[in-house]
């Protein structure tokens, strides 16, 4: 009971939601790990974006996917996802500046 005589709000619920949302995301993450194909919502979640914003790249064709037989629904290979985020690589300095004496060696800026 709180001072004012009257009874504190139960914590049980507030709790079991959390629970239930943790155990939401540890699903969701072991889903997207270890299944071959994803849906749009399990896609999105592994990619961390919006559903909106991976519907964007589908309709621009700038994210590999699949349609279903009907047309109406988007699938993803995991695979072919990892492959897509880690194709567009930026060099460090370092490898940028060996680059660069390795090209100035064999001549190529006088």
């Amino acid at each position: 009971m709180q001072a004012s005589g009257q009874p504190q709000p139960s914590k049980k619920k507030p709790m079991e939601e959390e629970i239930r949302q943790v155990a939401d995301l540890i699903t969701a993450n072991i889903i997207g790990c270890t299944k071959e194909v994803l849906t749009t919502d399990e896609a999105a979640r592994y990619l961390g974006v919006s559903k909106s914003c991976l519907y964007k790249w589908t309709m621009s064709r700038a994210i590999p996917h699949y349609k279903s037989p009907t047309g109406k629904m988007c699938f993803f290979n995991r695979k072919e996802v990892e492959a897509w985020m880690q194709a567009n690589r930026v060099a460090t300095d370092d490898e940028l500046e060996q680059k660069a004496r390795t090209y100035t060696k064999k001549g190529g800026w006088r």
